[in-house]
């Protein structure tokens, strides 16, 4: 099929799996008391509050709760508060240049080459919206925020759910089914099927194994066309 929109995820996807969990993560935990100092807790309470009244057991909330977001990444929690949070500290790394986005080397090309056959390029991340702006916007081959039309993270909802999917569908404004989703995790393609979106498993080094599936897979955006 030639797809009208095609919908990314960043993970394991776009991006290596390394960058995120060996120099995303570690850089907004080791800025995360400072953060905390002047941040809005507001978001981040409720969710201590949610957890608390689900028996999740959180840490004790306290007027410095660095305890709570620790334990939030230590869970990698996919969760709004959390991913908010560590966009604003990035924000300030990619500001002061400390961080730089980085994409697989067949992204940038594969980005410009459907933009100009006139498809519809989103991204959906379990990452916040600012967090996906910071690292397009600032990779090695330059900005590339300007191939993307939208952006959707864990507000639009979680994303082994058809309905997110169905959603995303409705903001691009045309059917699912000419859509195309492009992920590494199969139960995140399983759900975008049940949407009537096609599906590619992306295999990328350092990727997770997954369990028996039925999804095409490719391990470069050269194999699209």
């Amino acid at each position: 099929m030639t797809p009208r929109g095609i919908l990314l995820d960043i993970e394991g996807t776009t991006t290596p799996v390394a960058f995120v969990y060996d120099v995303l993560f570690p850089f907004a935990r080791h800025h995360a008391r400072e953060y905390l100092k002047s941040a809005n807790l507001e978001e981040l309470h409720r969710e201590h509050d949610e957890d608390v009244r689900q028996g999740h057991n959180p840490p004790p909330w306290s007027t410095e709760p660095i305890a709570y977001l620790l334990w939030l990444m230590d869970q990698d929690r996919k969760s709004t508060a959390l991913k908010n949070t560590q966009g604003e500290i990035w924000l300030k790394g990619y500001q002061s240049g400390e961080l730089r986005g980085d994409v697989f080397p067949d992204v940038p090309p594969a980005l410009e080459r459907w933009y100009r056959k006139n498809i519809d390029i989103r991204i959906f991340s379990s990452g916040s919206v600012l967090a996906q702006r910071l690292l397009f916007s600032s990779t090695r081959a330059g900005d590339l925020t300007k191939f993307l039309n939208g952006y959707f993270d864990t507000t639009t909802g979680p994303k082994n759910e058809p309905d997110s999917y169905r959603k995303i569908a409705k903001n691009f404004g045309i059917p699912a089914s000419g859509i195309l989703f492009i992920s590494d995790v199969t139960r995140e393609l399983d759900a975008a099927r049940q949407a009537e979106m096609h599906t590619l498993l992306c295999v990328r080094p350092g990727n997770d194994p997954q369990p028996a599936h039925d999804h095409p897979a490719i391990m470069s955006f050269d194999q699209i066309e």
